[in-house]
Protein backbone atom coordinates (compact mmCIF):
# COMPACT_ATOMS: atom_id res chain seq x y z
CA UNK A 1 0.00 0.00 0.00
CA UNK A 2 1.76 3.63 -1.09
CA UNK A 3 1.42 5.37 2.40
CA UNK A 4 0.40 9.40 2.11
CA UNK A 5 3.65 11.93 2.49
CA UNK A 6 5.06 11.58 6.10
CA UNK A 7 3.90 15.59 6.57
CA UNK A 8 -0.06 14.22 6.10
CA UNK A 9 -0.16 12.29 9.19
CA UNK A 10 3.41 12.67 11.40
CA UNK A 11 0.83 13.73 14.34
CA UNK A 12 4.23 14.96 16.41
CA UNK A 13 3.79 18.14 13.94
CA UNK A 14 1.05 20.28 15.34
CA UNK A 15 0.51 21.54 12.04
CA UNK A 16 -0.60 18.20 10.41
CA UNK A 17 -2.92 17.25 13.02
CA UNK A 18 -6.64 17.45 12.49
CA UNK A 19 -7.03 21.70 12.19
CA UNK A 20 -10.24 21.64 14.77
CA UNK A 21 -8.07 20.60 17.53
CA UNK A 22 -5.13 22.48 19.74
CA UNK A 23 -4.83 26.02 21.29
CA UNK A 24 -4.82 28.60 17.72
CA UNK A 25 -2.41 30.25 16.90
CA UNK A 26 -1.62 31.67 13.57
CA UNK A 27 -1.55 28.98 10.85
CA UNK A 28 -0.85 26.44 13.73
CA UNK A 29 2.68 27.32 13.79
CA UNK A 30 4.30 27.16 17.05
CA UNK A 31 3.86 30.01 19.62
CA UNK A 32 7.16 31.74 20.58
CA UNK A 33 7.81 32.18 24.43
CA UNK A 34 10.74 34.21 22.73
CA UNK A 35 12.47 35.90 19.85
CA UNK A 36 15.45 32.89 19.59
CA UNK A 37 14.81 30.26 16.33
CA UNK A 38 12.54 32.87 14.24
CA UNK A 39 13.17 33.77 10.59
CA UNK A 40 9.52 35.09 10.27
CA UNK A 41 7.37 36.28 13.15
CA UNK A 42 3.05 36.60 13.23
CA UNK A 43 2.21 39.24 15.36
CA UNK A 44 -1.14 40.35 16.43
CA UNK A 45 -1.88 44.09 17.32
CA UNK A 46 -5.18 44.08 19.17
CA UNK A 47 -5.24 48.28 19.52
CA UNK A 48 -7.89 50.69 17.22
CA UNK A 49 -7.48 53.66 19.57
CA UNK A 50 -6.82 55.40 16.24
CA UNK A 51 -10.55 54.64 14.48
CA UNK A 52 -12.38 57.27 13.58
CA UNK A 53 -15.47 55.74 12.59
CA UNK A 54 -16.74 51.86 13.71
CA UNK A 55 -14.38 50.42 16.05
CA UNK A 56 -14.51 46.96 17.17
CA UNK A 57 -10.72 45.88 15.47
CA UNK A 58 -8.86 45.91 18.46
CA UNK A 59 -10.67 42.06 17.91
CA UNK A 60 -9.23 41.48 14.72
CA UNK A 61 -6.08 39.22 15.50
CA UNK A 62 -8.15 36.80 17.74
CA UNK A 63 -10.99 36.32 15.28
CA UNK A 64 -7.49 35.93 12.00
CA UNK A 65 -6.44 33.61 14.41
CA UNK A 66 -9.01 31.48 14.65
CA UNK A 67 -9.56 31.57 10.95
CA UNK A 68 -5.55 30.79 9.93
CA UNK A 69 -5.90 27.71 11.99
CA UNK A 70 -8.19 26.24 8.64
CA UNK A 71 -5.65 26.93 6.34
CA UNK A 72 -3.38 24.35 4.45
CA UNK A 73 0.19 24.70 4.32
CA UNK A 74 0.83 25.22 0.87
CA UNK A 75 0.19 27.74 -1.46
CA UNK A 76 -1.77 25.91 -4.16
CA UNK A 77 -1.30 28.46 -6.99
CA UNK A 78 2.32 29.81 -6.11
CA UNK A 79 3.66 25.93 -4.83
CA UNK A 80 5.29 28.29 -2.13
CA UNK A 81 5.75 26.51 1.18
CA UNK A 82 6.41 29.03 3.62
CA UNK A 83 6.50 26.70 6.76
CA UNK A 84 9.49 25.00 5.17
CA UNK A 85 11.38 27.77 3.58
CA UNK A 86 11.63 29.99 6.76
CA UNK A 87 10.81 29.44 10.84
CA UNK A 88 7.65 30.49 11.08
CA UNK A 89 6.52 31.52 14.65
CA UNK A 90 3.45 33.11 16.61
CA UNK A 91 4.63 35.87 18.12
CA UNK A 92 1.64 36.27 20.24
CA UNK A 93 0.65 39.61 21.09
CA UNK A 94 1.77 42.82 21.06
CA UNK A 95 1.35 43.70 24.61
CA UNK A 96 -0.24 47.47 25.06
CA UNK A 97 0.27 49.02 28.77
CA UNK A 98 -1.30 52.40 27.71
CA UNK A 99 -4.30 51.15 25.50
CA UNK A 100 -6.33 54.41 26.21
CA UNK A 101 -3.06 56.82 25.20
CA UNK A 102 -2.44 57.18 21.52
CA UNK A 103 0.90 58.34 21.36
CA UNK A 104 2.15 56.18 24.46
CA UNK A 105 0.65 53.34 22.86
CA UNK A 106 2.50 54.02 19.81
CA UNK A 107 5.58 53.94 20.96
CA UNK A 108 4.85 51.22 23.02
CA UNK A 109 4.39 49.37 19.95
CA UNK A 110 7.71 50.63 18.33
CA UNK A 111 9.38 49.29 21.36
CA UNK A 112 7.93 45.94 20.94
CA UNK A 113 8.97 45.81 16.93
CA UNK A 114 12.38 47.44 17.51
CA UNK A 115 13.18 44.19 19.53
CA UNK A 116 11.57 41.74 16.81
CA UNK A 117 13.96 43.45 13.82
CA UNK A 118 16.97 43.41 15.93
CA UNK A 119 16.63 39.65 16.89
CA UNK A 120 16.84 39.33 12.88
CA UNK A 121 12.74 38.35 12.56
CA UNK A 122 10.56 39.48 9.55
CA UNK A 123 7.41 40.80 11.15
CA UNK A 124 4.00 40.29 9.69
CA UNK A 125 1.17 42.02 11.67
CA UNK A 126 -2.52 41.20 12.08
CA UNK A 127 -4.66 44.89 13.27
CA UNK A 128 -5.95 46.28 15.18
CA UNK A 129 -6.73 49.52 13.12
CA UNK A 130 -4.38 51.23 10.27
CA UNK A 131 -2.26 53.26 12.98
CA UNK A 132 -0.68 50.75 14.47
CA UNK A 133 1.67 50.53 10.98
CA UNK A 134 3.13 53.30 11.73
CA UNK A 135 5.11 52.72 14.87
CA UNK A 136 6.07 49.67 12.80
CA UNK A 137 7.17 51.25 10.17
CA UNK A 138 9.43 53.51 13.17
CA UNK A 139 10.92 50.10 13.45
CA UNK A 140 11.06 48.69 10.20
CA UNK A 141 12.56 51.41 8.69
CA UNK A 142 15.07 52.73 11.20
CA UNK A 143 18.03 52.50 9.21
CA UNK A 144 16.59 53.95 5.93
CA UNK A 145 12.80 54.69 3.92
CA UNK A 146 11.40 51.64 2.48
CA UNK A 147 9.20 51.21 -0.57
CA UNK A 148 5.35 51.05 -0.06
CA UNK A 149 2.56 48.84 -1.78
CA UNK A 150 -0.15 49.84 0.45
CA UNK A 151 -4.37 48.39 -0.56
CA UNK A 152 -6.57 50.03 0.25
CA UNK A 153 -10.12 51.80 0.19
CA UNK A 154 -8.60 55.17 1.69
CA UNK A 155 -5.50 56.30 0.95
CA UNK A 156 -4.58 56.73 4.38
CA UNK A 157 -2.46 59.97 4.20
CA UNK A 158 -4.94 62.40 5.80
CA UNK A 159 -4.20 65.75 8.05
CA UNK A 160 -5.06 66.14 11.81
CA UNK A 161 -8.35 64.96 12.63
CA UNK A 162 -10.25 66.57 15.61
CA UNK A 163 -6.77 67.50 17.12
CA UNK A 164 -4.79 64.10 16.77
CA UNK A 165 -1.69 63.35 13.96
CA UNK A 166 -1.91 60.40 14.75
CA UNK A 167 -5.13 57.90 13.44
CA UNK A 168 -6.02 55.22 11.04
CA UNK A 169 -6.22 58.06 8.10
CA UNK A 170 -3.00 58.71 8.50
CA UNK A 171 -0.35 56.61 8.70
CA UNK A 172 1.25 56.98 5.30
CA UNK A 173 1.54 61.32 5.61
CA UNK A 174 3.32 60.46 9.04
CA UNK A 175 5.47 57.98 7.82
CA UNK A 176 6.52 60.28 4.42
CA UNK A 177 6.85 63.26 6.84
CA UNK A 178 9.77 61.03 8.76
CA UNK A 179 11.51 59.67 6.21
CA UNK A 180 10.29 55.78 6.76
CA UNK A 181 9.04 55.39 2.91
CA UNK A 182 9.68 56.63 -0.29
CA UNK A 183 7.15 58.34 -1.81
CA UNK A 184 8.60 57.39 -4.98
CA UNK A 185 8.56 53.88 -4.38
CA UNK A 186 5.33 54.17 -2.72
CA UNK A 187 2.33 53.18 -4.27
CA UNK A 188 -1.41 52.97 -3.23
CA UNK A 189 -3.95 50.19 -5.16
CA UNK A 190 -7.86 50.41 -4.98
CA UNK A 191 -8.47 53.61 -3.62
CA UNK A 192 -12.27 54.96 -3.85
CA UNK A 193 -13.33 56.05 -0.56
CA UNK A 194 -15.45 59.22 -0.14
CA UNK A 195 -15.15 61.80 2.34
CA UNK A 196 -16.04 65.52 3.03
CA UNK A 197 -12.43 66.86 2.15
CA UNK A 198 -11.80 67.73 -1.18
CA UNK A 199 -8.01 67.14 -0.68
CA UNK A 200 -8.61 63.23 -0.05
CA UNK A 201 -5.80 62.20 -1.70
CA UNK A 202 -3.59 65.71 -2.42
CA UNK A 203 -0.80 64.62 0.02
CA UNK A 204 -0.23 61.17 -1.47
CA UNK A 205 0.06 62.95 -5.17
CA UNK A 206 2.39 65.99 -4.04
CA UNK A 207 4.34 63.89 -2.43
CA UNK A 208 5.36 61.88 -5.46
CA UNK A 209 3.21 58.53 -4.66
CA UNK A 210 1.72 55.79 -7.47
CA UNK A 211 -2.45 56.43 -6.76
CA UNK A 212 -4.36 54.12 -8.36
CA UNK A 213 -7.52 54.17 -8.06
CA UNK A 214 -10.38 51.40 -7.82
CA UNK A 215 -11.74 52.44 -11.49
CA UNK A 216 -8.47 52.15 -12.80
CA UNK A 217 -7.76 48.95 -11.30
CA UNK A 218 -11.07 47.64 -12.41
CA UNK A 219 -10.77 48.89 -15.90
CA UNK A 220 -7.15 47.64 -16.85
CA UNK A 221 -7.01 44.58 -14.48
CA UNK A 222 -5.19 43.39 -11.76
CA UNK A 223 -2.20 42.44 -13.37
CA UNK A 224 -2.10 46.05 -14.27
CA UNK A 225 -1.75 47.32 -10.75
CA UNK A 226 0.73 44.17 -10.01
CA UNK A 227 2.95 45.38 -12.88
CA UNK A 228 2.55 49.22 -11.49
CA UNK A 229 3.58 47.85 -8.06
CA UNK A 230 6.56 45.73 -9.16
CA UNK A 231 7.87 49.02 -11.50
CA UNK A 232 7.07 51.38 -8.88
CA UNK A 233 8.54 49.35 -5.96
CA UNK A 234 11.24 47.73 -6.89
CA UNK A 235 14.98 48.74 -6.40
CA UNK A 236 15.06 48.47 -2.25
CA UNK A 237 13.43 46.65 0.92
CA UNK A 238 9.74 47.19 0.34
CA UNK A 239 6.67 46.90 3.11
CA UNK A 240 3.29 45.95 2.44
CA UNK A 241 0.28 46.99 3.82
CA UNK A 242 -2.98 45.43 3.11
CA UNK A 243 -6.18 46.66 4.41
CA UNK A 244 -9.52 44.42 4.25
CA UNK A 245 -11.55 47.30 3.40
CA UNK A 246 -9.77 47.41 -0.08
CA UNK A 247 -12.46 44.21 -0.48
CA UNK A 248 -15.74 44.93 -1.93
CA UNK A 249 -18.47 44.79 1.35
CA UNK A 250 -19.72 41.59 -0.03
CA UNK A 251 -16.44 39.88 0.61
CA UNK A 252 -15.69 41.94 3.77
CA UNK A 253 -18.78 43.55 5.89
CA UNK A 254 -16.52 43.47 8.96
CA UNK A 255 -14.64 46.59 8.92
CA UNK A 256 -15.07 50.00 10.42
CA UNK A 257 -14.96 52.06 7.01
CA UNK A 258 -16.78 50.20 4.09
CA UNK A 259 -16.78 51.31 0.72
CA UNK A 260 -18.86 49.81 -1.63
CA UNK A 261 -17.06 48.97 -5.33
CA UNK A 262 -13.91 46.97 -3.83
CA UNK A 263 -11.82 43.96 -4.56
CA UNK A 264 -12.88 40.93 -5.34
CA UNK A 265 -10.96 37.99 -3.17
CA UNK A 266 -9.82 36.00 -6.23
CA UNK A 267 -8.28 39.56 -7.44
CA UNK A 268 -6.50 40.52 -4.25
CA UNK A 269 -5.31 36.88 -4.14
CA UNK A 270 -3.97 36.96 -7.71
CA UNK A 271 -2.70 40.72 -7.11
CA UNK A 272 -0.75 39.53 -4.17
CA UNK A 273 0.66 36.67 -5.85
CA UNK A 274 1.86 38.59 -8.49
CA UNK A 275 3.78 40.78 -6.75
CA UNK A 276 6.43 37.93 -6.12
CA UNK A 277 10.30 38.93 -6.18
CA UNK A 278 9.54 42.81 -4.57
CA UNK A 279 12.10 42.33 -1.73
CA UNK A 280 9.14 42.12 1.22
CA UNK A 281 10.90 42.97 4.78
CA UNK A 282 7.14 43.66 6.11
CA UNK A 283 3.34 43.14 5.94
CA UNK A 284 0.17 43.85 7.93
CA UNK A 285 -3.33 43.20 8.00
CA UNK A 286 -5.37 45.72 9.23
CA UNK A 287 -8.57 46.60 9.99
CA UNK A 288 -11.00 43.42 10.28
CA UNK A 289 -13.81 44.10 13.37
CA UNK A 290 -15.44 40.86 14.14
CA UNK A 291 -18.26 42.97 15.54
CA UNK A 292 -19.81 43.42 12.29
CA UNK A 293 -18.79 40.32 10.40
CA UNK A 294 -21.06 37.97 8.81
CA UNK A 295 -20.32 34.21 9.44
CA UNK A 296 -16.83 35.05 10.12
CA UNK A 297 -16.62 35.86 6.09
CA UNK A 298 -14.08 38.90 7.20
CA UNK A 299 -11.79 36.58 9.52
CA UNK A 300 -11.61 33.98 7.04
CA UNK A 301 -10.70 36.34 4.07
CA UNK A 302 -8.85 37.87 6.40
CA UNK A 303 -6.55 34.65 7.23
CA UNK A 304 -6.51 34.24 3.47
CA UNK A 305 -4.89 36.98 2.73
CA UNK A 306 -2.41 36.59 5.56
CA UNK A 307 -1.32 33.84 4.00
CA UNK A 308 -0.40 35.60 0.89
CA UNK A 309 1.27 37.88 2.75
CA UNK A 310 3.41 34.97 4.73
CA UNK A 311 4.02 33.46 1.20
CA UNK A 312 5.89 36.78 0.00
CA UNK A 313 7.36 37.37 2.85
CA UNK A 314 8.87 33.91 2.68
CA UNK A 315 9.75 34.23 -0.17
CA UNK A 316 11.39 37.40 -0.53
CA UNK A 317 13.37 35.89 2.97
CA UNK A 318 14.86 33.13 1.02
CA UNK A 319 16.19 35.33 -1.94
CA UNK A 320 18.05 37.37 0.49
CA UNK A 321 20.19 34.12 1.11
CA UNK A 322 18.54 33.39 4.61
CA UNK A 323 18.15 29.49 5.39
CA UNK A 324 15.87 28.08 7.69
Amino acid sequence: MIKPPRDYHDMDDPQARPRYTGIASFFRAPVADALADTDIGVIGVPFDLGVTNRSGTRHGPRAVREQSTLLRRINGATGIRPFAAARVRDLGDCWIERPFELTGAQAEITGFYRDVVAAGIVPLSVGGDHSITLPILRAVAAGGPVGLVHIDAHGDTGGDYMGSRFHHGAPFSRAAEEGLIDPARAIQIGLRGTTNDPDLWGFSQRAGMRVMMMDEVQDRGWRHAADEARRIAAGGPVYLSFDIDSLDPSQAPGTGTPEAGGLTMIEALRLLRALRGLDFVGADLVEVAPPFDVGTLTAFNGASILFELLCLLAEAWTARGATP
